[in-house]
């Protein structure tokens, strides 16, 4: 008996029905796609782009870079075979692992979540605000966490809003590194880069594990990169066409649901003309948005930390790393600089927190609405789940608490192990429920293994080193 798509597509563990239905049509314009990738850039043009990677510049110079480069097309490879699967099909990642095991999407979700418990993002661009108007970093932080929560809540569709502040985001530190270019830039930080790249190095001196993390994280890591199946899915890409977005209850009008989680269409050549043209249209996307704008924004930032406190004693790899490079800008370009390196660096993080506020909420509803609360809308699952969020930091920030060491263990820990897992699911659904001509093959199926062993030896080396910070801790 022949199998049909929508037999192969099945499975015990994922009980809704599966419609076949052609795959819609591309669109003839690149820039009718672009959203997605700049969303994704924008999200992870935080702590790796304007603190990690120039701290790095800051200590050894540029001899790292390389790490980023080969950190982003890993990312590439793992984002375009998560976004294979909802071109495919309608259905997010997550949902594609359920259907091997019911419960691995809730596994991700909770992860991702207790991952970003902790208000860092916030923080963080609180305290760049302090150094331009004064003030207690812990109510700014607050305020913003309100304003995320309110504007997640009442904007009618939540993908538009992430999207317009994101480009806006991206917009501004693009203009930030041009006039850093020209007025900060030594030219002796860019004769280093020439001389640096064609000698890479691994400084270990620095740590092991801040290394790793620098390479592994390049841009996004964990569970961002699983969220691009929910922001492709908004966006209109392949049979995500066919599935209601993410709306305000409040403000927004909520489609009616599809009896169905997911879509397959039938492997016929009209479908597979079809998915070339949106495989092609969805590679470029992600190639000239979330790739690009990331190498060239941890290059030129690199450059700026180079150029401004490279040998100077005592940085840290964290926030107050920014302060010093921004006093040592006022010194060297004038004081406006200086202020303008803290205004845009405190709207990244800002943007960045609340991408990540998003993006946590949205994979935990996506996957609670598919395996566990069928009967409730997503929209409001995912409004409960933005203001648990939201009231999680303010209660964090009343406190008073520092970041407990559990959950900096937890942070470095769980991404990496996120990745080692995810990359060899996507090799299973993607080689399992997709259209036999759709699915990976070549070069594609040893990034993805590449994934695996990469991610894999980095979660072992990350977990027995953290680990040994905890018990110290514990002891």
């Amino acid at each position: 008996m022949t199998q049909t798509a929508a037999d192969r597509f099945r499975s015990r563990h994922v009980r809704h029905e599966v419609k076949v239905r052609d795959l819609p049509e591309a669109p003839r314009s690149h820039w009718r796609i672009i959203g997605p990738g700049v969303i994704a850039a924008g999200v992870g043009l935080a702590s790796g782009e304007f603190i990690l990677f120039p701290y790095i510049a800051s200590q050894v110079g540029l001899v790292f870079l390389w790490a980023a480069a080969v950190g982003l097309i890993t990312q590439w490879f793992l984002n375009m075979e998560i976004e294979r699967y909802t071109l495919a099909t309608g259905e997010t990642a997550l949902t594609g692992f359920s259907r091997t095991w019911r419960h691995w999407g809730l596994v991700f979700a909770i992860l991702t979540y207790f991952a970003n418990l902790w208000p860092g993002w916030a923080t963080s661009s609180a305290t760049m605000l302090t150094y331009i108007f004064g003030g207690e970093p812990r109510w700014i932080a607050i305020g913003m966490l309100a304003v995320i929560g309110v504007t997640l809540t009442l904007a009618p569709v939540i993908y538009t809003v992430l999207e317009r502040v994101e480009f806006l985001k991206v917009g501004l530190v693009i203009l930030f590194i041009v006039i850093a270019v020209i007025f900060a830039v030594t030219s002796d930080a860019w004769s280093s880069l020439g001389h640096d790249v064609v000698r890479p190095e691994f400084p270990t001196e620095l740590g092991f594990a801040l290394m790793l993390s620098a390479l592994v994280f390049a841009g996004a890591g964990g569970g961002q990169n699983l969220v691009q199946s929910n922001w492709i899915r908004d966006k209109g890409f392949g049979m995500g066409a066919y599935v209601p977005r993410l709306v305000s209850p409040i403000t927004g009008k909520e489609e009616a649901a599809p009896d169905s989680t997911g879509f397959v269409f039938e492997d016929n050549d009209a479908n597979l003309a079809r998915w070339k043209q949106w495989w092609k249209l969805a590679n470029k996307e992600q190639l000239y948005t979330f790739v690009l704008i990331t190498i060239v924004t941890i290059t030129l930032m690199s450059l700026l930390s180079y150029s401004t406190v490279f040998g100077v004693p005592g940085l840290a790899n964290g926030v107050g790393f920014l302060e010093v490079e921004g006093e040592r800008l006022k010194e060297l370009v004038g004081e406006w600089f200086g202020v303008l390196f803290w205004a845009i660096g405190a709207i990244s993080l800002f943007a960045a927190a609340m991408g990540i506020v998003d993006y946590t909420s949205r994979l935990a509803a996506d996957v609670l609405k598919v395996s566990y609360l069928r009967r409730v809308s997503e929209s409001r699952i995912y409004f409960a789940l933005v203001w648990g969020l939201v009231l999680i930091g303010v209660l964090v920030l009343v406190g008073g608490f520092d970041q407990p060491l559990v959950l900096l263990v937890i942070s470095a820990c769980v991404g990496g192990l996120m990745m080692f897992l995810y990359s060899g699911l996507l090799l299973l659904v993607n080689r399992k429920f997709l259209p036999e001509r759709v699915r990976p093959r070549g070069i594609r199926v040893i990034a993805l293994i590449w994934g695996v062993l990469l991610f894999g030896v980095f979660s072992v080396l990350t977990i027995k080193e953290q680990g040994a910070k905890l018990l110290d801790w514990l002891g």
